[in-house]
């Protein structure tokens, strides 16, 4: 009988990555985005080349996010 882990990272349909709650929203303020928009790929590109190293690093997050296969399996 397999035994369910306690406290597993990754749920039901979830990544397993958490963004911490003081951190989100972040990134879109400093791209001057409106709430509820997605940021668009050119300002993600030119945040990459920023001279603060966690906006880089942000804005290198949210590139990368955007690849990740959203939703369930792929169908055939």
């Amino acid at each position: 009988m397999a035994r369910k882990r306690k406290g597993s990272s990754r749920r039901k349909g979830g990544s397993g990555i958490r963004i911490k709650p003081a951190n989100k929203g972040k990134l879109r303020k400093a791209a001057k985005a409106k709430k509820g928009r997605k940021i668009p790929v050119k300002k993600l590109q030119q945040m990459k080349r920023s001279k603060n190293p966690k906006t880089r690093k942000r804005a290198t997050f949210a590139l990368n996010a955007r690849k990740w296969r959203k939703g369930g399996r792929k169908k055939r």
